[in-house]
């Protein structure tokens, strides 16, 4: 199969320091603000994302633990497949947050909700259309019993070990 590689785009900056305490989600974020600092090269991409309310943000779990076939998520007590969860420990970790992006200056965006840990490399932007991006009656599986469950803030089940991806979470 064909290597891949991918080579971030800048960097997101917020007040989570450590996974221990950080929303699991950017819904359980809102209020909480953030940047996206992007490298220079890519600011003209920027043109016309200020009249888009929400984004995507696409970045790499620098810190992730290796992948495990099966974990225990956040939102539940057993052990489940892990894609049947966003755990952050995956063989490509790769992670996606929905925010809302408040503005667009030079190569910074300022964003509120953000649930990602301080200087995590940033892979890509895109749009959040809800005519795509919005299926609120769709089965999510075992998190349909699971929601809502009242844990908010990541724990300790997916930190402390160390990562083949240079860091710790």
């Amino acid at each position: 199969m064909k290597e891949i590689t991918l080579r971030p785009i800048g960097v997101i900056r917020s007040p989570h320091q450590q996974p221990t305490g950080t929303p699991i989600q950017s819904a359980y974020a809102e209020g909480i603000q953030g940047e996206v600092i992007l490298d220079e090269p890519y600011v003209a991409a920027l043109a016309d994302l200020e009249r888009v309310e929400r984004i995507w943000l696409l970045y790499f779990f620098d810190r992730a633990r290796a992948w495990r076939p099966r974990v225990v998520p956040f939102l539940d007590d057993q052990e489940r497949g892990l894609f049947s969860t966003r755990a952050p420990a995956r063989p490509n970790p790769i992670g996606l947050s929905v925010v809302r992006l408040m503005s667009v200056s030079g190569n910074t965006l300022k964003v509120d909700g953000i649930d990602v840990l301080d200087g995590t490399p940033l892979l890509d932007i895109k749009p959040y259309v809800p005519a795509f991006d919005a299926h609120p009656d769709s089965r999510a599986g075992w998190l349909d019993s699971s929601l809502p469950s009242g844990r908010e803030l990541a724990d300790t089940r997916f930190s402390g070990a160390e990562s083949p991806h240079g860091g710790r979470r």
